[in-house]
């Protein structure tokens, strides 16, 4: 274990004070704090186990965040883990929200209730909120813009965001089906709050940077993100890596998604629903024959007697 100086064991301090502190305001008693030399998490009585898990997840997932990024992670994130739901939503201000992130103070917050609620495990879960952390700490916040953001950090963790979203139908559908596509530049500086718009914002950004991986590649991603972390802006780090600016970029996307048929896209977003629902109806088939044919044959037996 290294000696850390003074300094950084006073501001590592701060941040748990501050981890602490917001648990009480929420209207949860007796925090219990686990920590080690590269991640502090605060936690409710009974979730020893889990804090446990996000102490040994952290190395895993820094690795993994580091191999996509190259960049390095080179601060000790303070994770609060939160057991009620009602406690975390006065956090959050949200009931859609499973988790969120304070880069300024490398903070997370997870609503631990809400970690088996398919698609969310802890381990995406944090992933993608260390993305953000990763994010900011090489980025100044002017020049990330927040559908960008937003859009990686799905990208990285597995298409999984942080909001709970109705997996029944898509709001990105709809809204181009509608002509209600929020513009990127209202999605610059923040998210709108309305459930509605705040899905579709979601899967706007995760289109949109899907769509640039399709279309330019991985490298041509990391190359945008490199020019940002120079102080660049986004138009100019847009021009260097993919040629084009982003209202280029966003009327491209635009165009694919009015041009590509909305039942391949249902198809594309349901395809493993779709496979076990045929999987169920051959089973079901299976089955009805094995009876006809079942009592075909006792039908013959009877005659033959």
């Amino acid at each position: 274990m290294s000696k850390k100086p003074s300094l950084v064991k006073y501001f590592g301090l701060l941040g748990c004070l501050f981890a602490v502190s917001i648990l009480p305001s929420a209207g949860v008693a007796k925090p219990l704090v686990m920590q080690n030399d590269d991640v502090l998490v605060v936690y409710e009585t009974s979730m020893e186990g889990a804090a446990d898990k996000l102490l040994r997840l952290y190395p895993d997932l820094k690795l993994e965040l580091g191999q996509i990024f190259s960049w390095s992670l080179d601060i000790r994130p303070q994770v609060v883990l939160v057991k009620n739901t009602l406690a975390f939503r006065k956090l959050s201000r949200n009931d859609l929200f499973v988790a969120f992130a304070v880069p300024a103070k490398s903070l997370i917050v997870i609503d631990y209730s809400k970690m088996n609620q398919h698609p969310f495990s802890l381990r995406i879960t944090f992933k993608h909120e260390l993305c953000h952390l990763l994010l900011h700490r090489h980025i100044d916040n002017q020049h990330l813009a927040r559908w960008l953001e937003e859009g990686i950090c799905q990208w990285a963790s597995d298409g999984i965001g942080e909001i709970l979203l109705d997996k029944r139908s898509s709001g990105l559908d709809a809204a181009i089906m509608t002509d209600r596509v929020l513009p990127f530049s209202r999605l610059a500086s923040t998210f709108p709050r309305d459930k509605f718009s705040l899905m579709l914002a979601y899967e706007q950004s995760k289109s949109v940077v899907n769509f640039i991986d399709r279309n330019y590649g991985k490298d041509a991603i990391l190359d945008l993100l490199g020019h940002l972390k120079n102080g660049e802006s986004l138009d100019d780090a847009a021009l260097k890596s993919i040629g084009i600016t982003t209202l280029e970029l966003e009327k491209d996307w635009l165009n694919h998604l009015e041009h590509t048929p909305r039942w391949l896209v249902f198809l594309a977003n349901n395809l493993y629903g779709i496979i076990f629902f045929l999987a169920a109806l051959l089973t079901i088939f299976g089955f009805i024959r094995r009876i006809i044919g079942r009592k075909a044959w006792e039908s013959e037996e009877t005659n033959d007697e």
